[in-house]
């Protein structure tokens, strides 16, 4: 009798547990996305809480927030006019002769573009690369591709960690040593963040039988 109570306690024990990870692996990911956000709301409103308070005396949440989005849209939209286009070159010519703020500034734009023209600068294409060493193969992104003094073609690439993307290794590798791949950037996301859980086909098809 008491070996039987003693098992219901401890399957009751389990069904517990189970079901409080669960709730966790539901609950973090969404409070973490929470987070984020009202850290990102928050940070662009007090850009321009100090002017507010200046005009208006107050502090009005939200404010500067629709303010800064409405401003970055109309920039957005006069720079792609052809006289704002001419504009934006203007000033980004000037900006990128002021010594020590130049290196700074040229590269955080490069970085930017990167991002938002994929397609153009073959950033962020996703391919396999030998890692940590020969016979073991890892997510990475090319970053740009170049040649070497012989006339062959060289890849940057980096090689984000797991769960945690936004840090990783930058290596220059030549392009007969990656595995090209058509994964999308945010299925390789997907499977860095779930630790693998989540792999696509095309990893799989890519890596050669032992």
């Amino acid at each position: 009798m008491d070996n039987i109570e003693h098992k219901s306690g401890s399957s009751l024990g389990k069904k517990i547990r189970a079901q409080f990870i669960t709730g966790i692996a539901l609950v973090v990911p969404v409070g973490a996305t929470v987070w984020i956000f009202i850290w990102i709301f928050t940070t662009i409103d007090n850009i321009l809480q100090p002017l507010i308070r200046a005009i208006w005396g107050d502090t009005i949440p939200g404010v500067g927030f629709g303010i800064t989005v409405v401003l970055v849209y109309l920039i957005g939209l006069v720079a792609s006019n052809v006289v704002g286009h001419r504009l934006i070159r203007y000033v980004d010519s000037l900006l990128s002769r002021v010594p020590v703020f130049r290196q700074l500034y040229t590269g955080i734009r490069q970085v930017v573009q990167s991002f938002s023209a994929p397609d153009k600068t073959g950033f962020m294409q996703v391919v396999l690369v030998e890692f940590p060493r020969k016979d073991m193969r890892a997510i990475a992104f090319v970053t740009n591709e170049f040649t070497d003094k012989c006339g062959g073609k060289l890849l940057s690439v980096l090689i984000p960690t797991s769960p945690n993307p936004t840090t990783g290794f930058l290596e220059i590798v030549r392009e007969e040593e990656v595995v090209r791949t058509r994964m999308t950037v945010d299925d390789a996301i997907k499977m860095i963040v779930s630790a693998g859980r989540m792999a696509p086909a095309e990893v799989t098809g890519k890596i050669p039988a032992a």
